[in-house]
């Protein structure tokens, strides 16, 4: 088979994995109408249609599925045997791709990445800040990174952190004018900022927990969000209680706009880890930035 066709096969993959011209396009670095072309003219070589193209998107048909799940495990190996090469040159090269949540990202994240990328220059990271749960292989990531407690059994998962703390705030306003809760059950008097989950779409339980009594909520609330900096500015705002992060009011908590309620009843939990399948075959660039990332319980780093 001539050059050409592995790489109007490699441009199908990409269009097949992405489902988009537009994202398979940015991806391999060339235009949309081109692509499309590629691929028009690898399916009349082949004599069998492997896409269906609608205005809005574009998907596999049966003979492109089948071509699809055959193809991308080869050139999936084809790619890590030319990354490991890599381990013969001086400098370690390679492509990692991380799925994690924004606030993994921003605060666990970046710090550690920041000081490997300065250290390892010709290693290309991709941080995707995504807050749902994703299929590392189907979407061709590397590793990911969520909670301890959110982690599947079958993954290979290291500590990236310390353990976390949950907060529950509300502005000095709304507490003044509807009181205080001193028990978490009280909670369901008041109005209560709810957290669409991402996972099931349901909406958060907020744990609590004292001296072996434990308290899960369901709190009313006509207010619904998916994002931190928005429950936090509603808080402020004086729209109701929110249940967040201790991490992230040291701020809010010294200027005054928010305060700590309920904080004898917020117990630690297992903080982010750093989690991949165990049979992803580990490239020393992949090997090099497992290391990296590994908490430090001594040096809190």
């Amino acid at each position: 088979m001539a050059q050409e066709n592995f790489n109007d096969l490699h441009a199908f993959i990409w269009v097949a994995r992405e489902g988009s011209f537009t994202k398979a396009a940015a991806r391999l670095g060339v235009s949309q109408s081109a692509l499309s072309q590629t691929l028009r003219n690898l399916e009349k070589r082949l004599g069998i249609r492997l896409l269906s193209r609608t205005t809005r998107s574009v998907s596999t048909t049966y003979a492109g599925e089948r071509l699809y799940s055959k193809l991308a495990p080869l050139f999936e190996d084809v790619r890590q045997e030319l990354e490991n090469l890599s381990e013969l040159r001086d400098k370690p090269t390679g492509f990692i791709r991380i799925s994690a949540t924004e606030h993994a990202v921003d605060y666990i994240l970046w710090p550690k990445v920041q000081a490997f990328m300065l250290q390892y220059p010709d290693i290309t990271i991709e941080l995707n800040a995504d807050n749902r749960l994703i299929d590392l292989v189907g979407e061709r990531f590397d590793a990911g990174v969520r909670l301890g407690e959110m982690l599947a059994k079958d993954m290979i998962a290291l500590p990236i952190g310390p353990e976390m703390e949950g907060a529950i705030v509300a502005s000095p306003e709304y507490l003044a004018k509807h009181g205080t809760p001193k028990h978490p059950k009280e909670l369901m008097q008041h109005r209560c900022i709810n957290w669409r989950l991402p996972t099931s779409g349901g909406l958060m339980v907020w744990e609590f927990e004292k001296d072996g009594e434990v308290c899960n909520i369901r709190p009313n609330g006509t207010l619904i969000l998916n994002t931190t900096i928005s429950a936090l500015q509603a808080a402020k705002s004086g729209m109701g209680i929110c249940y967040t992060l201790s991490d992230l009011i040291s701020e809010q908590l010294a200027e005054g706009s928010l305060v700590q309620i309920l904080k004898d009843w917020c117990q630690p939990f297992p903080g982010y880890y750093l989690y991949y399948p165990s049979r992803h075959q580990r490239s020393q660039a992949f090997s090099l930035f497992i290391e990296a990332m590994r908490y430090n319980p001594k040096t809190k780093t």
